[in-house]
C-alpha cells in the first residue's frame, strides 16, 4: 500500500511540474522574420549543437547536415548527425503542414506523431523520441523551440524530460546554405 501511495504522489508531482511549456507560440505572431518550415527547411542546411545533462554540463557536441524537400504541404527532412564521441545517427522526418500555423511530423524514432505550431519568427514542436543510452532505449519527451534570427540562421533550444523531470537540454544553431 505504501508503494502505491508513493507512486501516486510521484505521478501527481510529475503532472504538476511536467507541463510541456507554458509559453504559447502565438505570442510571437508579430515577430519577424516570419518562420515557415516549408521555406526554411527546404534545401541544404547544416547545424552545430550541444547536449547538456540535467545539471547543465555539456556531455556531447555534434554537427548535422540536413536536406529538406517539399511537394506542396508534404515535406521530408533528412538529417545526418556526427557526435563528438564518434557516433553517427540518421533521422528522416516526414512533415505535413496542416495550415499556416500547424503541422505534424514523424520519424523512425518518434513515439507517435509530433505536433508543431509556427507563429511569427518561432516554431514549437512537442514529441516523444526513443533514445538509445548505452544499449537501453528510453522514451524522452521533447519540446523544441526554433527561433528564426534571419533568413539563413535559426536557433533551437530543446527541453528533454522523463516523467516530467528535465533530463537534458539541446541547443542547436542552424544555417541555411
Amino acid at each position: 500500500m505504501k508503494i502505491i501511495k508513493t507512486f501516486s504522489i510521484f505521478m501527481a508531482l510529475a503532472s504538476i511540474f511536467g507541463c510541456s511549456s507554458a509559453i504559447d507560440p502565438k505570442i510571437y505572431t508579430k515577430n519577424s522574420p516570419k518562420f515557415d518550415i516549408r521555406s526554411y527547411l527546404n534545401g541544404p542546411l547544416e547545424a552545430q549543437g550541444i547536449l547538456q545533462n540535467r545539471s547543465g554540463e555539456v556531455i556531447k557536441t555534434f554537427t548535422v547536415k540536413m536536406v529538406g524537400s517539399w511537394k506542396g504541404n508534404d515535406g521530408v527532412l533528412k538529417e545526418d548527425f556526427i557526435f563528438s564521441d564518434g557516433k553517427t545517427d540518421q533521422r528522416t522526418w516526414e512533415i505535413k503542414v496542416l495550415d499556416d500555423n500547424n503541422f505534424t511530423a514523424k520519424a523512425h524514432d518518434t513515439v507517435g506523431i509530433a505536433k508543431g505550431e509556427q507563429y511569427g519568427n518561432a516554431m514549437k514542436m512537442n514529441y516523444v523520441l526513443k533514445i538509445d543510452v548505452d544499449g537501453k532505449k528510453y522514451d524522452i519527451a521533447l519540446v523544441d523551440w526554433i527561433y528564426l534570427v534571419d533568413q539563413k540562421t535559426a536557433i533551437n533550444v530543446s527541453k528533454m524530460t522523463k516523467f516530467g523531470f528535465r533530463v537534458g537540454t539541446l541547443t542547436i544553431s542552424f544555417k541555411k546554405l
